[in-house]
């Protein structure tokens, strides 16, 4: 075998609490993740180094170093092994660049399963889950996909069930927002409103029952009602223009509005296929239309 391909999906975050800022500079999450039939694909091809390539939308952004999550999986996997990382990895991307989708995170995910059948190592799932882990607090999630419950960091995943499928409108925007300046606006917004940002002074994150209910039970207009992001204040203070997006969804008959993950991608939940078509064609050409729940990271034939 001289190339694998892989296919690996995007996210929004259906709930993300964010707890307070701990000693070592992260949050305590409750984040109930779905996958979404937004996908980016990864080709890992025999080399006798590391490189990495990628074309698509916004890819002036990505590093083609040592820094992008895809080579430092398989910098990860091949250090796991006892071998060299030799392999080129060309990334095909259609999830936002720093749009909330996870995109970075998927690349990673996408290159230990390419670089995992590349070489033959027959990796256990336990131990790519774990690997990506150390890589990212978002990059175990597609690995799965599916819907799950992250806790910790985000990166320790329960399977929840989904129990039918739910259309999604994401306007895509100009431009990333950075993740840890989101969490840092969030800190500094929860210090202002005097409720203070620290573990300890913020309630410590969970899962609403009412949203895992919603996905196992298939029901729109239910999950609609309990939409949750932490980080959508922050979000909306670093780009108030998002605001504008949020009321033009809602008013072409999204039956919710929020913005995924840090953002800035804004995901709109519709009661059906036509009623998401229409919302994209409210919003323009910014909107891409997709259904949840997407499998996660696959080999393709």
């Amino acid at each position: 075998m001289t190339a694998v391909t892989v296919r690996v999906p995007a996210k929004v975050n259906v709930q993300l609490a964010v707890g307070g800022l701990r000693p070592d500079g992260f949050h305590d999450l409750a984040n109930v993740f779905l996958a979404v039939g937004l996908y980016d694909h990864v080709t890992a091809t025999s080399a006798d180094r590391l490189t990495i390539t990628a074309e698509g939308r916004d890819v002036a952004g990505i590093p083609l170093d040592g820094t992008n999550l895809a080579a430092r999986a398989a910098v990860a996997l091949a250090e796991r092994h006892g071998i060299a990382p030799d392999v080129h990895l060309h990334i095909a991307k259609d999830i936002p660049v720093a749009g909330g989708m996870a995109g970075g995170s998927a690349d990673g995910a996408g290159a230990l399963v390419a670089c995992d059948a590349l070489w033959g190592l027959g990796t256990p799932p336990a131990d790519l889950l774990e690997i990506a882990g150390g890589l990212g607090s978002d990059v175990p999630f597609p690995l799965l996909g599916g819907a799950a419950l992250g806790v910790g960091r985000g990166e320790r995943l329960t399977a929840l069930e989904v129990g039918g499928a739910f259309h999604w409108v994401f306007a895509l925007a100009d431009g990333g927002l950075s993740t840890p300046a989101v969490y840092r606006e969030c800190d500094r917004l929860r210090r202002e409103q005097g409720t203070g940002d620290l573990a300890g002074e913020v309630p410590a994150p969970v899962a609403d029952p009412a949203l895992v209910a919603a996905l196992a039970a298939g029901d729109a207009h239910a999950l609609a009602a309990v939409l949750a992001n932490d980080l959508q204040d922050a979000a909306l203070s670093l780009r108030p223009d998002l605001a504008r997006t949020v009321a033009t969804g809602l008013g072409a008959g999204a039956l919710a509005g929020i913005v995924s993950g840090s953002g800035p991608t804004v995901a709109f939940l519709a009661a059906e296929e036509e009623g998401a078509a229409k919302i994209a064609a409210v919003l323009g050409s910014c909107a891409r239309v997709a259904v949840a729940p997407a499998p996660g990271s696959t080999v393709l034939p």
